[in-house]
């Protein structure tokens, strides 16, 4: 019997695509869009930031080093976060949702974009009792750290809770915790092995 439901964010309940980020930075650089991530890659700046050991205003002085940026803070906020886009999960189902379930978002994300996913999509997560977020926990999937902190948020043991995320190594990692845990592909995807498990937002 389930108890909690758990979402991942990026790519389950709101699409992201990087590469507008990139595209939108390479106008602004003397880098292409294809080398920016390739240049941040072996940094570990981004992974410091989405854990917490990085503050907002020190990264993004770092990644205007890096990339020989011109903009400011908050230029660069507005450019950093313009990766989000189509939500995936309609409000309704997540209402219904939490009528009958503790709903926990688990996210690897850091401040500047979960400021705007704040802004934007708080219509989303208004529907949740609980965030946990990489940034504030100091861990990210697929640590274990952070699924413990989930499930201590959802109040119930892990094989109560179910969680869905779009990456393979983050579900095995939740599945290893004990969550029942399933691979995000697509939302008609998500509510069929809902229905199996008996779980009911309608």
């Amino acid at each position: 019997m389930h108890k909690a439901i758990l979402f991942d964010l990026g790519k389950v309940l709101i699409h992201f695509d990087f590469q507008r980020g990139y595209r939108a930075l390479e106008g602004l650089c003397p880098y292409t869009a294809a080398e920016i991530p390739r240049r941040l890659s072996g940094t570990g700046l981004v992974e410091r930031f989405e854990t917490g050991l990085v503050e907002p205003r020190d990264f993004v002085d770092q990644i205007c080093r890096i990339l020989e940026l011109k903009v400011d803070f908050d230029q660069f906020g507005v450019i950093w976060s313009s990766i989000f886009t189509d939500i995936l999960i309609p409000e309704s189902m997540l209402e219904g949702l939490r009528r009958r379930y503790r709903l926990v978002l688990v996210s690897n994300t850091n401040a500047l974009h979960f400021e705007m996913i704040r802004q934007t999509y708080a219509s989303l997560l208004r529907n949740f009792d609980h965030l946990v977020l990489s940034y504030e926990v100091h861990a990210m999937k697929p640590m274990p750290e952070i699924f413990q902190a989930a499930v201590e948020c959802a109040g119930c043991r892990p094989e109560e809770c179910f969680y869905t995320d779009d990456i393979v190594a983050y579900t095995e990692a939740a599945k290893r915790m004990g969550i029942d845990a399933v691979t995000f592909e697509s939302r008609i995807q998500l509510e069929g092995e809902m229905r199996r498990r008996g779980i009911v937002w309608e």
